[in-house]
């Protein structure tokens, strides 16, 4: 946390400022997405390594019945079978997504805290009190679809609430309000625009991937019907490394995040046009309320499976 000198004192409030259970949660949910992602790719590319041996027009032949060919696909295929066993016992995916809710929540509920937003309202009696059984409810909830709390495993797990928390909760309501504004909502909206670009050239980079591979496998597809190539498997090849592409395409969710992003971004867009110019204090707890509401990941998850 770090204070601007200034008549109000204004305040930078960072992910740093935030306890020690967020960011504990946070590494958690970062290193099972990339466990997640890395599975999957892995995955994929070994489906379409055991699909080209059989592709080849020549073999290589060792002088026994062994095929050094057919043993890079059987390799291939059993990798798969490997990694699919442990993917299913790990359970990255699910821990994944739980430790990334968990993480979100306890960082917006501390950010409603420190700002007065709604329940944390100025005239709450006990605020910090009903922090924490509002949190513990919270996190009750994902315990009861299979988070694991990591507190017990944390050697200094600190409080839930940080000085840092408590110093922008002491502030005047305009300190709260320009640091809320510039480190919480414009810093979502800035996240938001780079994921929408990121997701539109992932979308563009693997749709013509899969056209070219497509296209390519229809040129030797028809080469071959009429006779004007020799007869082998790799148009088989290339629909395997095409489905992979595509399979790839669709767990990254390119095309319906653009979309989902977008219109979070729009939202957080009008909600800040209303801090900065007619909200009043006495409506702030609930357009604080609103706004982590709109960047909370079940927000975004749910638009992103309701866009056409």
């Amino acid at each position: 946390m770090t204070a601007i000198p200034g008549p109000l004192q204004s305040m930078v409030f960072r992910n740093a400022d935030l306890p020690a259970l967020f960011h504990h949660t946070d590494a958690i949910a970062i290193a099972r997405q990339r466990e997640a992602v890395n599975t999957t790719r892995g995955q994929l590319i070994l489906l379409v390594l055991g699909s080209v041996p059989a592709a080849l027009p020549w073999h290589w032949d060792t002088g026994g019945s062994l095929r050094p060919s057919g043993l890079i696909a059987v390799l291939a295929y059993l990798g798969v079978l490997m990694t699919t066993f442990f993917a299913s016992r790990r359970k990255a995916k699910s821990h994944w997504q739980l430790n990334r809710s968990a993480a979100e929540f306890i960082k917006s509920m501390c950010w409603r805290y420190a700002v007065h937003g709604s329940p944390f309202e100025s005239a709450t009696q006990h605020p910090e009190a009903v922090f924490a059984n509002r949190l513990e409810e919270g996190l009750q909830e994902l315990r009861k679809v299979g988070w694991t709390d990591p507190r017990d495993q944390l050697a200094d797990s600190g409080g839930l609430i940080t000085d840092s928390m408590r110093e922008l909760r002491d502030k005047a309501f305009t300190v709260r309000k320009e640091t809320y504004v510039r480190d919480r909502l414009i810093e979502q909206r800035g996240w938001y625009r780079r994921r929408q670009e990121i997701s539109r050239r992932g979308t563009t980079v693997w749709s013509v991937t899969i056209s070219a591979l497509t296209a390519l496998a229809l040129i030797l597809t028809l080469f071959q019907t009429f006779g004007l190539a020799r007869s082998f498997a790799l148009p088989g090849v290339l629909s395997a490394a095409a489905a992979a592409c595509l399979a790839w395409n669709e767990m990254r969710r390119h095309h319906p995040l653009i979309s989902a992003h977008s219109l979070v971004e729009k939202d957080l867009e009008s909600m800040q046009i209303a801090m900065e110019t007619t909200l009043t204090e006495r409506q702030w707890p609930v357009a604080v309320f609103e706004t982590e509401r709109i960047v909370s990941p079940q927000h975004t998850d749910w638009l992103a499976r309701h866009q056409m």
